[in-house]
């Protein structure tokens, strides 16, 4: 059976979604998780497109071992050397570089002719080799490229020492069908020469269909993204074509290395760091994908569960959580369960989340695994603390106009603050605006509970925007206005360490 390699492009094209920005903790944070799931290549990001991007892949390539690192390059001498100097460390390291060739993007972005395009894309796939073993090529648009001139670049680059050959559906144009015949048409041409890879994006809703007819017609590599995150629509769904090889590999005849217990919390631990929720019909990973409300299916599944469920759920990751540590655990069984969950924390982190499940072990009966992700994903993306809550009362009712009474430690000065609102959660943030003195301005208010139960702990997503400044917040707490509180606070220190 072949194994099909997942190209995980998370990092890079998923970091391009609007409001899906990360920083480098939070990339290194998925990076780690992406290697537990299986994932065979990460891209981890653009090195040249900005000092942060270029540090991300850096500390990605020193730290996270066990994949290959690849970074991304314009078919340009100065992009391809500033990607070898972040990919330089890693014990597996990729230099993935790009040049169109669809007439449209010749004449109208580029300006170049096809014999220019051609000549610059075989010296940069050189000058890439001279560096590194591993190089990958995208004709970019190539859904949309003239076939035989498309061919005869791919067969260019191969020659000029690209290992992988990459035919990107930039736009989303393909359909599975088309895209099968150009796949089996290239495979024709190349044999076995350099591995065919394919990344589709999803502006017809077509990127796992057209993965898929890839695969059946010669394609050894998916791109793709957790959630299906990327551009405009999204990429490839990596959950998707994964399970679909899995429940289908009397069909497909290939699998890939990925680990899918370890999907759900993948998807999971990248929607909390970004703010981006799945929809709740999405396949695999959306709440409602083995939620039942039919009679007849209801009636079907308690008979046999093979009669409605075609995917098991444990397959993916999901159980029912159990009770596993309670207000009289130490540390050691806390520190055991952090690294079950797939956490790797400093010691400090360590006893600062292990003070944050003491103070909910108090508040809450039944502690979930999901309780302790949410605690321990507050701190993801760790930044120093110019803002901190202190304390918060909260006065509110029908005949009561709501008031918020904030304590916050700026700095190393505590300052009180009370204010009035349209409701509490007004109030709290015009208390904090008040302390702070900031002029950010309240994009997006999300609030959802991580498990059920009155008790249950309720998880707040803010995004602000201060000037050209944009950044998340997150915050976790039974009392959801205390957790929004800590969401607009995690996200005004994000603001000030952007700033500085």
């Amino acid at each position: 059976m072949r194994v099909i390699r997942i190209f995980d492009t998370t990092l890079r094209d998923g970091e391009q979604s609007p409001g899906a920005s990360m920083n480098v903790e939070e990339k290194i944070q998925i990076a780690r998780q992406l290697v537990k799931l299986g994932v065979d290549i990460i891209e981890a990001g653009f090195p040249i497109a900005s000092p942060g991007d270029f540090d991300a892949v850096k500390r990605i390539a020193n730290e996270v071992p066990g994949a290959v690192i690849a970074g991304l390059a314009r078919a340009r001498e100065e992009d391809i050397k500033r990607a070898w100097e972040a990919i330089r460390d890693a014990p597996k390291r990729r230099i993935h570089t790009f040049h169109s060739t669809s007439d449209i993007h010749l004449k109208y972005q580029f300006k170049v002719s096809r014999e220019e395009a051609l000549k610059r894309s075989i010296e940069m796939v050189k000058y890439a080799r001279s560096l590194v073993d591993d190089v990958e090529f995208s004709p970019m648009d190539a859904t949309r490229t003239d076939i035989p001139y498309l061919i005869e670049v791919v067969e260019a680059v191969i020659r000029a020492g690209a290992s992988t050959v990459n035919i990107p559906d930039t736009v989303g144009y393909t359909s599975p069908e088309e895209f099968g015949r150009l796949i089996k048409a290239i495979k024709e041409k190349i044999g076995e020469k350099a591995v065919i890879s394919v990344h589709c994006h999803n502006d017809l809703g077509l990127s796992v269909a057209n993965s898929l007819a890839a695969i059946q017609n010669g394609a050894g590599q998916v791109e793709c993204t957790i959630n299906g995150i990327g551009e405009r629509a999204g990429n490839c769904s990596m959950e998707e074509v994964v399970m679909n090889l899995v429940t289908r590999k009397d069909f497909y005849k290939a699998k890939t290395n990925i680990r899918t217990k370890e999907i759900i919390r993948t998807s999971r631990l990248l929607t909390r760091i970004t703010g981006m929720q799945v929809q709740p019909n999405k396949a695999i990973v959306g709440a409602n994908a083995f939620a039942h409300e039919s009679g007849i299916h209801q009636d079907g599944l308690l008979k046999e569960k093979m009669t409605y469920e075609i995917i098991k759920p444990s397959d993916i990751g999901l159980k029912e959580t159990e009770l596993v540590l309670g207000k009289h655990s130490g540390r050691h069984a806390f520190k055991t369960r952090i690294k079950e969950l797939g956490y790797e924390l400093t010691s400090e982190e360590i006893e600062t989340a292990f003070d944050k499940f003491k103070r909910l072990a108090d508040q809450k009966k039944d502690i979930f695994d999901e309780d302790i992700e949410a605690l321990v994903s507050e701190g993801v993306g760790r930044i120093p603390a110019v803002y901190s809550l202190v304390d918060l009362s909260i006065t509110s009712g029908m005949s009561v106009r709501p008031t918020a009474a904030l304590k916050l430690k700026v700095k190393d000065k505590i300052i009180d603050s009370v204010e009035h609102g349209d409701g509490p959660v007004d109030a709290v943030y015009r208390a904090i605006v008040a302390v702070t003195k900031t002029k950010s301005r309240l994009l997006k208010f999300e609030v959802k509970s991580i498990t059920g139960g009155t008790d249950a702990l309720g998880e707040v997503l803010v995004s602000l925007e201060e000037g050209s400044r944009k950044a998340r917040g997150q915050g976790a707490d039974t009392d959801i206005i205390v957790a929004a509180a800590k969401a607009y606070v995690n996200a005004l220190n994000k603001l000030a360490a952007r700033k500085r």
